[in-house]
């Protein structure tokens, strides 16, 4: 048993983050730093500005750049991680893209390359590091979905199509895992302040019907996922398997 003073205690922890430089996975980095946790950064550039702030804290960070288009990212990464921590304790599968365009003329460049990085790099990277997690029993992988893991959306297919996988692999992923000492679980963030949203924040329409249906009466921040993230990558959810977490202002309760 863990100690109830403890159980968000990620001291000596390691951990994985894509997607970590920018929005919402620079601040779950930020959170799982402050938490204790040592760092790896994966984003399409390499970024060293996140990681210095990692470092400020006293935690080791390293910032790679990996292209998760193409699948020889999985084992650069995960081969990455190794060779700086020794092991992976906790991976966060944030890395996504969205593409807007009516379903009657989506393109297959837009669907292949939103399904590769929003599911098929989810399940191979979680894939390569769960192998590792197995050798020490023990591991935590958090996948974000979204709203659209629940609801269709409107001029995004693919995205949908995306998230609604992340949160079925999620569930699959859990199920075999868990006797390895593995949960898997994601966050489901709701509207949130990112670039990804920028068009809807900018259409004042779209933007007042969605604030209006939001119980919370605000669109959210990058910052309210920073509790959710080290919940699900502490002790304190080593009971939590296959769930996805809702981070929304009650968009999905209304």
């Amino acid at each position: 048993m863990v100690s109830p003073d403890k159980l968000f205690d990620l001291s000596g922890s390691k951990a994985i983050v894509t997607g970590a430089s920018t929005g919402l996975g620079k601040a779950m980095t930020m959170a799982l730093a402050a938490a204790g946790a040592d760092i790896l950064l994966v984003d399409h550039t390499s970024r060293n500005d996140v990681a210095k702030d990692v470092r400020s804290m006293g935690r080791k960070a390293v910032a790679i750049a990996a292209d998760l288009q193409k699948m020889d990212s999985v084992e650069q990464i995960a081969r990455e991680g190794m060779k700086q921590f020794g092991k992976i304790d906790i991976l966060v599968n944030n890395a996504g893209i969205i593409r807007r365009t009516p379903a009657i003329d989506y393109s297959e460049k837009d669907w292949d390359e939103t399904l590769m990085v929003n599911a098929k790099s989810v399940f191979f990277l979680s894939q390569r590091v769960a192998k590792e997690m197995m050798k020490k029993k023990y591991g935590k992988i958090i996948n974000v979905a979204s709203l659209l893991s629940f609801q269709g959306g409107v001029l995004v297919a693919a995205y949908a199509a995306s998230k609604g996988a992340v949160a079925q692999l999620t569930k699959a992923m859990s199920n075999e895992w868990a006797p390895h000492g593995i949960m898997v679980n994601a966050i489901a963030p709701g509207y949130m302040e990112t670039t990804n949203t920028e068009a809807l924040r900018s259409d004042p329409v779209r933007s007042k019907s969605i604030r209006e249906r939001i119980p919370a009466g605000r669109w959210g921040v990058p910052e309210d996922l920073q509790g959710a993230v080290v919940f699900l990558a502490s002790h304190a959810s080593d009971y939590v398997n296959g769930h996805v977490l809702a981070v929304d202002g009650g968009w999905l309760a209304r």
